[in-house]
């Protein structure tokens, strides 16, 4: 099995290192991913300038690594063209959650979803970060059964994938679709120029079977998505009510 990983923390993140480290036991691995970090750069691609790819070093033994001036989606399109005969593209393992609403924005989903546009399997992997890195260690065996179980599907697949910091199994989940109230918090810096951070509460628990709800009990939770967003039902409905 031939495997690229890309990120949207950068190439020196030690999520990608993990990774690498494990999917090296089920084939051939290499990494290629953003030269800084691309966090919440959704599916952004560069078109307005050439990209460029450099020799990158990871603390991952037998590892080729590549560090690309662009986003995550760009890392998978050269990586797909270096490397055309890649079976699966894994993305991450992101230092912070990819649940719920955040797919919207991810990055690290991105790569995958990249990865499926091009016509390759796609894997999103995320776990939270505190005030210390994720302990990769404890998470291995699960992040190992994972891969396993995700690879048995040959099909053209899209998945995202996150580990509780304690996870205890897996759980097959949908997406959490909740209200957020958004919410802008100025601020100023030792400059004395006013600056706004954006941040977002919940409006409603998890419901359970969902991602959250998964990743709030400690189960390791798996999605299967699709890059189709018709909203099948709606448009049943509209074609009901409003023919045209």
């Amino acid at each position: 099995m031939t495997i690229l990983i890309t990120n949207d923390d950068g190439i020196y993140s030690p999520g990608i290192a993990a990774l690498a480290r494990i999917a090296a036991r089920f084939g051939k691995v290499t990494v290629i991913a953003p030269d800084h970090e691309q966090s919440s750069m959704g599916h952004a691609v560069t078109h307005s300038r050439p990209l460029s790819i450099k020799k990158a070093t990871i603390a991952v033994e037998g590892v080729e690594a590549w560090k690309v001036n662009g986003t995550p989606a760009d890392c998978v399109a050269v990586g797909s063209h270096l490397y055309a005969k890649t079976d699966v593209v894994l993305s991450g393992i992101n230092m912070g959650p990819n649940l719920g609403n955040s797919m919207w924005h991810s990055g690290t989903l991105a790569g995958a979803k990249q990865a499926v546009l091009l016509g390759i399997r796609g894997i999103a992997l995320s776990t939270p970060v505190g005030k210390s890195e994720p302990d990769f260690d404890a998470l291995e065996p699960y992040i190992e059964r994972t891969l396993a179980l995700l690879f048995e599907n040959k099909d053209l697949a899209l998945y995202n994938v996150n580990f509780p910091t304690q996870p205890t199994d897996l759980k097959w989940t949908r997406q959490s679709v909740r209200l957020y109230d958004g919410k802008i918090v100025p601020g100023v810096d030792p400059m004395g120029r006013k600056h706004y951070w954006f941040t977002v509460t919940p409006l409603e628990p998890a419901e359970e079977g969902t991602d959250r709800w998964a990743v709030e009990n400690n189960y390791v939770s798996i999605t299967p998505l699709r890059l189709d967003l018709t909203d099948e039902q709606m448009l049943r409905r509209v074609k009901e009510m409003l023919p045209v």
